[in-house]
Formats: structure tokens, sequence, C-alpha cells
């Protein structure tokens, strides 16, 4: 489905909460909510909200990986098993 006929305004919203709720069982896509013309928020289903977040947090923590890689702050893998061989 195009992204252009999942924007709507927000009289939609207001008139249709009921029916785009049931629509997300059948149809997930997000819906951008427009006010003035001028896109304002995003109505998605709980489950692609979820799946978003998760997503997010991944993403933070391959950036925080690749920080501490840059930055020197890493060790070899022989290193890191030798270190929980000697802690067990």
């Amino acid at each position: 489905m195009s992204l252009a006929s999942q924007i709507k305004p927000i009289s939609y919203l207001k008139s249709n909460a009921a029916d785009i709720v049931k629509e997300f069982l059948v149809n997930p896509e997000a819906i951008i909510i427009t006010q003035n013309g001028e896109a304002k928020m995003v109505v998605m289903d709980i489950g692609s909200y979820e799946r978003l977040q998760e997503t997010m947090a991944l993403l933070k923590l391959l950036s925080l990986g690749r920080k501490d890689l840059q930055e020197g702050r890493f060790q070899s893998a022989d290193d890191f098993f030798n270190e929980m061989d000697a802690e067990a």
C-alpha cells in the first residue's frame, strides 16, 4: 500500500477511531495524521510499536558497541573466555 493512502487529516481520526482500530487487525500499516496540512503524528498498532521499540534498543546497543570499539574499549574473545573460566 502506498504511503499517500495512509495520510489522513485529524478529523478522520476523530470520527473514525473505532474503525481505525478494527482496520489494524487486517492492515497494520501506520497512519500519518495531519493537522492544517502538516504531518503531526503517527498512529500504529501496539505490535508494530513494540517491534519498533525493540529495533531502536538493538540499534542503540550496536551504536554503543561501535563507539567502544572506536575508543579501544574491548578485549579479545580469548581473553574474555579465559576471564570467564577463571571466575567459574
